[in-house]
């Protein structure tokens, strides 16, 4: 190391110690950081009967592309799968469906629906849940499977905000911010 330091100077020292924080500031957070906030989100109680949801959908600049608004109906039986029915109207016309079941597994629920290429693993804690999934998007040039990493966050017993990273090949592509609401 000292051979190094000596050949490449205190300009290679800086570049390395300014990359190692560039590296360690891509972490994001963790779901133990909403360990103990409140309200305290739990998935059976929030999701469960008729919601409704208001967003919008960002490219990769940030800039809202699309709106949208969406009845869910949400519900859970006797195993403790449950099921939410989403019906997205998209300001452009465009009408989306997807339903989503919810199966318990040790770390939570595995999350799946017919455009879900890879289910998701669904975890929460405190007042915040994250998931993680690919997404079968539908474009003018055929479909585009698309990773979406979901976080929710219950600011209010009735009130939940959801922001939704999308990437491809681990780059940013866009982003789906919403507001759901228990009716």
């Amino acid at each position: 190391m000292q051979r190094w330091s000596r050949k490449y100077g205190a300009g290679a020292r800086l570049w390395v110690c300014w990359l190692a924080v560039a590296l360690a500031g891509c972490a994001g957070p963790s779901l133990d950081d909403y360990q103990g906030r409140t309200p305290e989100l739990e998935p059976t109680r929030f999701f469960e009967g008729e919601l409704s949801a208001r967003g919008v959908v960002k490219d990769f600049s940030g800039e809202v592309i699309r709106t949208f608004d969406a009845d869910i109906v949400a519900h859970w039986d006797d195993s403790g799968v449950g099921t939410l029915d989403e019906v997205f109207r998209f300001d452009d016309g465009e009408r989306q469906t997807r339903i989503w079941t919810l199966t318990p597994n040790a770390d939570g629920y595995l999350a799946e629906a017919g455009d879900v290429v890879s289910p998701g693993q669904m975890r929460w804690t405190g007042n915040s849940l994250h998931m993680n999934y690919v997404l079968r998007v539908a474009t003018d040039d055929g479909a585009i499977d698309v990773r979406m990493d979901d976080w929710m966050h219950l600011v209010t017993p009735d009130t939940l905000i959801n922001q939704t990273t999308m990437t491809k090949w681990g780059v940013e592509v866009g982003e789906v911010v919403l507001v759901i609401q228990k009716r």
